[in-house]
């Protein structure tokens, strides 16, 4: 597990979304896991790989999607 540290603006070049698109999901808890210690924001790499991996999909529709297949092919 890599524990590599990207503050908000290296984690959305990471992961290819802006800044304010990360600060956003914060709010609704639909984005990255992230940490907050004493008012700082951090992303660890493995979060974000993690997050990237279960975000991937083989159709536009969620009842299509065959995570399955999308999983084995990781």
């Amino acid at each position: 597990m890599s524990s590599e540290k990207f503050n908000t603006n290296e984690a959305a070049a990471y992961i290819r979304k802006s800044a304010s698109w990360l600060n956003k999901t914060r709010l609704i808890g639909s984005g990255p896991v992230y940490l907050k210690v004493c008012g700082s924001v951090t992303y660890l790499r493995s979060d974000l790989d993690a997050w990237l991996t279960g975000t991937r999909g083989t159709a536009v529709y969620e009842f299509a999607n065959d995570n399955a297949r999308a999983m084995a092919a990781a």
